[in-house]
């Protein structure tokens, strides 16, 4: 029989409040195979952990069960202690009193009692557990960054700092993100282009840097350390290693397309780079709307191309690249509001959503800067919409965070650019950063009139004199309870930042999870917020969920960190409690390769049987619960440790 130390925590008041520690550390010191029981106010604590290993070598313990909180929390922080004392680590039960007893039971006698169940269960599985030994695997040193907007490209830099290799993989033609299409950033007001471009031109020079612009990941396999990623290059029809970047092609390129960059503002040519300060400085041809694949005849840019570098033929091309670590960088969308009928946009020139109005404040925009609407007026009246689509039931319940805070800034420009008068109208002002008040306190000071209050519709029904040729924006003042209608030449809205609209696909490309929103699911919301379910894949940016520079920046940084302790060792030790098929009583059905949620379980055609990549399994036990043989065994949790479980609780 084992001898078997119990150790329960009262976790300050989270578990003592309700269960009767005292009492549970007697019932578990009469045990079968107990040989010590101790409580303390704080197990996880250095004084818990070395009461843990001084009793450990005290009583010579060969099993250790710990009675605190939820094994997500602490069970590598208690194996290590077992280790420290020279157990095995695998000889070790969590049972967790907290989040199962004393969090959700209000009667302290069922919540002692429930506590005494769960110890008893664990000694019985205690006595049939078995030690286990870890293996190990080589790392690949290099790492991959998905997504080349700021998030990308500070986790790029700081990967790329600390000398490791870095595939920076990026969609679009250009790094940059939605920041490169912005003018200013609040609190501050710094120019945007002047923060962000010298970033994008050390990507550029980094000698760390693989940038690979036009390019998408198709397929991961493999594991952490090892991960296998095919990239697809999309067709440029422009070879990059060939062009010099004279952008002569451009010049005299007839072909037309809407720019993608301005929101649709503006036009741009069918071969082209996105903005001036675009990384890299080398253009692609638009197939859409170029003349030659539309109509078969015109290859200008050809003709002008000392280079040769202009290839009609090109085609998508692939390329297998294996990393140890992967962040996943790939931002946010905006809400499309043309649903939201309302508001009039798409149905009205004078409605602009955010993402427009940056672009026409921008020097490089459609419109150098210069505020003036579709018509070539400046405007004289402006209202600027909160919370188009977020913090609303009907379509986002959550808040974007940022669009109080670039209402102000849109504010501040329009009072700067034009003589405009400009109208807020807010559900409520959430200036949560640093600044961020201040800057909402200075916009007081230059009188922008606010309104607080949903708007209700955008109409251009009027009623009066003083209306005709405006929008009419009808919105109830909450505070003076007045129902207003405000006259207006051109109205902004706020829509909710949204996850990216392939998200759910790339998730599954990455074998992570998304949340109710579709943004990417972190492991943990606290204790893990850069970490996913899947080993080695860490999240970075507005693709975990709306957020601002400042912290999307903070994240990058923080992801950069985490992959560098996995590219930074040359191998990695792996969870032991997996699980493995017995071959001969393996039958072939491949429920197994079915359920598994990490591609772990794979089928051998040859041998008829399925086998497990232990590199990839978690231990879940689906597959050993869905097997119709029992071929499949889960160490650490096998039928007989589990029976012997359940004895314990039903005998309590």
């Amino acid at each position: 029989m084992s001898r078997i130390g119990v150790f329960v925590c009262h976790c300050g008041m989270n578990i003592a409040k309700t269960v009767r520690i005292d009492d549970v550390v007697e019932f578990a010191g009469e045990l079968p195979g107990v040989v010590v029981a101790e409580g303390y106010k704080f197990m996880c604590s250095t004084p818990g952990q070395e009461l843990i290993q001084e009793k450990i070598k005290e009583c010579n313990l060969d099993g250790v069960i710990v009675a605190a909180c939820s094994p997500l929390m602490h069970e590598k922080t208690f194996r290590k202690v077992a280790e420290g004392a020279g157990l095995n680590q695998y000889l070790l039960t969590i049972v967790n009193i907290r989040e199962q007893c004393s969090w959700v039971i209000e009667d302290e006698d069922e919540a002692t009692s429930k506590a005494k169940a769960l110890i008893n269960g664990a000694v019985y599985r205690t006595h049939l557990l078995a030690p286990l030994e870890s293996r190990f695997i080589d790392v690949n040193p290099e790492a991959m960054v998905v997504g080349g907007g700021i998030a990308g490209i500070q986790a790029a830099l700081e990967l790329a700092a600390t000398g490791k290799k870095v595939y920076l993989v990026e969609k679009s033609p250009t790094i940059g993100g939605h920041m490169a299409q912005f003018d200013k950033t609040f609190p501050t007001l710094d120019c945007s282009a002047c923060i962000l471009t010298p970033k994008m031109d050390a990507v550029l020079q980094n000698p760390n840097i693989d940038l690979m612009t036009s390019c998408e990941v198709t397929e991961v396999k493999g594991f952490v350390g090892n991960f296998d990623v095919t990239v697809k290059q999309k067709a440029r029809y422009v070879d990059h290693d060939k062009c010099n970047g004279c952008l002569s092609c451009m010049e005299k390129c007839p072909g037309r397309g809407l720019s993608e960059f301005d929101e649709g503002l503006d036009k741009r040519k069918s071969i082209y780079i996105p903005f001036p300060q675009a990384v890299p400085q080398k253009p692609v041809i638009d197939r859409e709307t170029c003349i030659y694949f539309k109509k078969g005849k015109c290859r200008v840019c050809e003709q002008v191309c000392e280079q040769d570098a202009i290839d009609f033929e090109q085609e998508d091309t692939y390329r297998d690249i294996t990393v140890g670590a992967i962040i996943a960088a790939t931002g946010y969308g905006l809400m499309d509001t043309t649903p939201l009928v309302q508001y009039g946009y798409g149905k009205y020139p004078g409605v602009y959503n955010a993402l427009e109005v940056e672009r026409l404040f921008n020097s490089t925009g459609p419109t150098e800067g210069k505020v003036v609407m579709k018509d070539g007026k400046e405007p004289e009246s402006i209202a600027i919409l909160h919370c188009i689509g977020s913090r609303d039931t009907n379509y986002h319940e959550y808040c974007s965070r940022v669009c109080c805070m670039y209402a102000l800034k849109f504010a501040h420009l329009f009072k700067e650019k034009t003589s405009a008068d400009v109208y807020q109208l807010y559900i409520d002002m959430r200036c949560f950063g640093k600044g961020y008040e201040e800057f909402y306190n200075r916009l007081l000071e230059e009188n922008v009139k606010f309104v607080r209050g949903k708007a209700a519709r955008v109409t251009d029904v009027t009623v009066s004199p003083d209306e005709e040729g405006k929008l009419i924006v009808e919105v109830e003042d909450t505070l003076s309870s007045q129902f207003m209608r405000l006259p207006v030449d051109m109205v902004v809205l706020s829509p909710a930042m949204e996850a990216q609209a392939d998200a759910g696909e790339v998730a599954r490309t990455f074998n992570i999870g998304v949340d109710k929103d579709n943004f990417f699911r972190e492991k943990h919301p606290k204790l893990d917020p850069l970490s996913t379910t899947t080993d080695g894949v860490f999240l970075a940016g507005a693709c975990q969920g709306p957020k601002d520079i400042p912290d999307t920046v903070a994240q990058a940084i923080g992801a950069a960190a985490e992959a560098l302790t996995i590219v930074g060792k040359e191998q990695l030790e792996l969870e032991a409690a997996t699980v493995y098929v017995d071959p001969y009583v393996c039958c072939g059905c491949q429920n197994c390769v079915r359920v598994c949620t990490y591609s772990a379980p794979s089928f051998d055609v040859e041998k008829n049987v399925s086998e497990i990549n232990e590199a990839l399994c978690k231990g879940c036990g689906l597959c050993a619960a869905s097997c119709p043989t029992g071929a499949i065994i889960a160490r650490h949790f096998t039928n007989d440790q589990f029976i012997g479980e359940m004895e314990g609780l039903m005998e309590f």
